[in-house]
């Protein structure tokens, strides 16, 4: 068995524990900073647990001693110090963030390291660089790659047509941080909440807007490839112009402390969602312009003895898959390790992967 260590004992780190532990393969830490996280985790007894708090100097090292791997599930302002211990250990580390800044110091450190870096691993990004990059290789030439994803409940009923269903530190991050697109052929940074559009899926609509992160390291793999790269996050209509007026009118962008207490004191949880992942690639084959879609929805389901949201089925199982994938020896065991450089057909084949494979309504459209 190989001992691993999950950071976070929230919904995120919690299932991916679980699942891990379910296998037999993999001998689970939980670490929180609280007592109270991990005791409501209500984790199988598989799980060994630590209430430690990571940002007191070499403690996470002391921990790593002697493991294959670190995962991280923890907020994202804590994903260097992770990474930093994963490196001073030399353990492999795999995390789900979608901050940009933390990524670049992950890479800055499989420089150097002795095991794998292989961050994003969750879904988005994460799954949808590895569906995007599959779709891309199709083509002889490429003219855009675009990729939506969202997270929904599956009955809103309150005006952000919102509720929480993942990290709410995660979220207001991708609102209000810078997002990476290439436009004409040039990598540049747009604005969150911003070029807002509507599209139809099953007869429901649906909006889509910029937020940071969900590229991945994808914008830095196809720079220079394709004219028009860019990622927008799925709302139903409506949720873009009340987060704007939140965050730019009453200044909450500034105060992300304050807007994190109104989310979580207002907005419901819920195991009711779906996750709608949705690319679409244009490009030539054999001299004429065509274009493929992928479009997938996986709603939420029992997990064993417990009812898993499919945010937390879908994150959860994109890490725990490449972790199987890192352990099997399909994935380089040294280096920074982007998720495009894993294939689609594989992640799928995998126990985990799977996940996304038996929700599959893929749509391959030529035109």
């Amino acid at each position: 068995m190989k001992k691993i260590v999950v950071v976070g004992a929230g919904k995120i780190g919690s299932t991916i524990a679980e699942m891990l532990a379910a296998t037999g393969d993999y001998h689970v830490t939980l670490v929180d900073r609280s007592a109270a996280q991990l005791t409501a985790a209500e984790l199988p007894a598989t799980v060994a647990t630590l209430e430690l708090d990571i940002e007191a100097s070499g403690t996470l090292e002391a921990v790593l001693a002697g493991k294959f791997a670190v995962l991280s599930a923890a907020p994202f302002h804590l994903t260097t110090r992770i990474a930093e211990a994963a490196a001073n250990a030399g353990v492999h580390y795999l995390d789900l963030t979608e901050d940009v800044v933390s990524t670049r110091r992950v890479k800055e450190l499989a420089r150097s390291g002795k095991s794998a870096f292989i961050p994003q691993c969750g879904l988005a990004p994460g799954f949808i660089s590895i569906v995007a990059n599959d779709l891309a290789s199709r083509f002889d030439s490429l003219e855009s790659v675009r990729m939506r994803v969202g997270a929904l409940p599956q009955y809103p009923s309150n005006a952000l047509n919102y509720n929480l269903t993942w990290s709410t530190d995660g979220v207001i991050n991708e609102y209000c941080e810078p997002c990476e697109a290439i436009v004409e052929g040039e990598l540049i940074e747009v604005p969150p909440l911003e070029e807002r559009e509507e599209f139809s899926l099953d007869g429901v609509t649906y909006e889509a807007f910029n937020t940071s992160g969900g590229l991945g390291t994808l914008a830095e793999t196809l720079k220079g490839k394709v004219r028009t790269l860019n990622y927008r996050t799925i709302r139903y209509p409506g949720h873009a112009a009340i987060m704007k007026a939140l965050l730019n009118d009453l200044g909450l962008r500034h105060r992300r402390d304050v807007l994190k207490d109104i989310f979580e004191s207002a907005l419901p949880a819920t195991l009711q969602d779906v996750v709608i992942v949705f690319v679409t690639v244009s490009g030539r084959k054999n001299g004429r312009l065509l274009q493929e879609t992928y479009a997938n929805k996986i709603y939420s389901r029992r997990v064993g003895d417990v009812v898993r949201s499919a945010i937390q089925i879908t994150t959860a199982s994109g890490i725990c898959a490449v972790l199987d994938m890192l352990a099997d020896g399909s994935l380089p065991a040294t280096g920074f390790v982007k998720q495009e450089d894993i294939a689609l057909d594989a992640f799928l084949a995998n126990r985990f992967g799977r996940a996304y494979a038996q929700h599959e309504m893929v749509s391959r459209l030529a035109s």
